[in-house]
């Protein structure tokens, strides 16, 4: 079976402080099928390569948005980046097949818990609610968003705890360039760990 190509867009301004990030990218498996691709490093300027980054979406088949949760949405240079790469007639309107099909998802940090993230809690919705927007953008450009992939309470972890989360999406990753995605069954399922914690017994 043919590998799946995934490219991890990555964008947290300060990376070198989040003890949480750190884990979850020195788990990226080393595969030359998985690009990870750090927005900061390569645009601290903002001055986004629009064509290079074009390029690189039509080359992967799993696209991932990998961000921390900045006020209820992403970091502004990926905003900026959806802003300016997702252009009209390329991935979206009437000539805009480009992204056609493929897979997109979010993987977020957060230092909220879970709880705290519904009606009643103090963030008053769910992180599928606050992500609508993203859902809504991969729906126009005609790509399969499927649930985030989230780690809660990064303010609260323990060394072990980053750890163990960093070791689990390492092993997601090698699970999705290697498998066939079953997407049905994976939107049954609010967060992507969730379900991926049910097929690993």
């Amino acid at each position: 079976m043919p590998k799946n190509k995934i490219l991890i867009l990555f964008s947290h301004p300060l990376f070198e402080k989040s003890h949480a990030n750190k884990a979850l990218v020195e788990n990226i498996p080393n595969s030359e099928n998985i690009t990870f691709h750090d927005l900061y490093e390569e645009y601290p300027d903002f001055d986004i390569d629009v064509k290079r980054e074009q390029a690189l979406l039509s080359e992967h088949d799993i696209i991932i948005w990998h961000h921390p949760m900045y006020w209820y949405s992403c970091p502004p240079l990926m905003k900026q980046w959806i802003d300016m790469v997702l252009e009209y007639n390329w991935a979206y309107g009437k000539k805009g097949k480009a992204l056609q099909d493929k897979i997109i998802f979010q993987v977020i940090t957060t230092g909220g818990d879970k709880e705290n993230y519904c009606e009643t809690g103090s963030h008053r919705y769910s992180i599928l609610e606050l992500l609508e927007p993203f859902n809504q953008t991969a729906k126009v450009c005609n790509m399969l968003y499927l649930p985030p992939f989230v780690v809660h309470g990064t303010h609260n972890m323990t060394q072990e705890d980053y750890s163990k989360n960093g070791i689990v999406y390492g092993y997601f990753l090698d699970y999705l360039e290697n498998n066939i995605i079953d997407s049905e069954g994976i939107l049954q399922y609010h967060y992507l760990n969730e379900w991926f914690a049910t097929i690993q017994v």
